[in-house]
């Protein structure tokens, strides 16, 4: 089966030559023309993808010309049609992330991998946690704070020693980055369903910027973070490398 396939590509060189290779060997299509995409960059640029096209429903399969490429397959240029019919579906929800900021505004954003609060200055932050509306912690002093997908457990909340999540699970990864009090906080593992509270304790003088996928807002109040069940995002990856192996990988290296 020969489907019709919509390429994107990052601007760096190595992937902007694929384009130029695949698109002279197999074709492509507009995006509303296609039956899949194929995304050619890094993990940066396949995030980039999936919120580009978050309303639509094609699935994406991505060829790695980045780094680590953890959301990527590994790049060829044969036999591509052959691989995307044998590929395996993923179909992961995003977050969704509601910051209050000190201009009386509220930004909405939709994020991937995990939702972080970091420290704006020299001080640490200090903030007051809560979920479904009820307080759990206060104060957390620490460089910041995120939540997690399971797909995004192996980026920055493993970085931050927080727990991998088996794709799939319905939970979400609860991290502090650098916590100073209380000193033992390891984090917690809540319920996919749960809606996640950040308070701002001292924002003038401990100002703290939130992020969803590498976009900032800066000087918030509070931020409210939820798993977001409207939007599916469809990542195809060759059999026996899919996340569900990845994460699997990832904890014996």
């Amino acid at each position: 089966m020969r489907r019709k396939i919509a390429f994107m590509a990052s601007h760096g060189e190595v992937a902007q030559a694929a384009l130029t290779r695949l698109v002279a060997r197999y074709g492509t299509v507009p995006e509303d023309e296609a039956e899949v995409i194929v995304a050619l960059g890094g993990d940066g640029f396949m995030l980039h993808t999936l919120h580009a096209t978050e309303t639509s429903p094609l699935p994406v399969y991505g060829m790695n010309c980045g780094t680590v490429g953890f959301l990527m397959n590994e790049y060829s240029e044969d036999d591509l049609h052959a691989r995307l019919e044998a590929a395996e579906e993923e179909v992961i929800n995003p977050l969704r992330m509601t910051a209050a900021c000190a201009d009386g505004s509220t930004r909405d954003l939709l994020a991937i991998n995990e939702v972080s609060l970091l420290r704006g200055g020299p001080q640490a932050a200090k903030l007051r946690i809560s979920v479904d509306g009820k307080v759990r912690l206060e104060p957390l002093v620490c460089d910041g704070a995120l939540v997690s997908t399971p797909a995004g457990s192996t980026a920055y909340n493993y970085s931050a020693h927080g727990p991998i999540l088996p794709i799939g699970s319905e939970v979400l990864a609860l991290t502090a980055v650098a916590p100073f009090r209380p000193r033992r906080w390891r984090g917690a593992i809540l319920p996919k369903r749960a809606v996640v509270r950040f308070d701002v304790l001292e924002p003038q003088k401990r100002p703290v910027m939130a992020e969803g996928d590498g976009r900032s807002v800066r000087d918030v109040r509070w931020v409210e973070v939820r798993s977001e069940p409207t939007i599916s995002h469809r990542i195809l990856f060759d059999p026996g490398h899919g996340l569900e192996e990845r994460l699997l990988r990832e904890q014996f290296v």
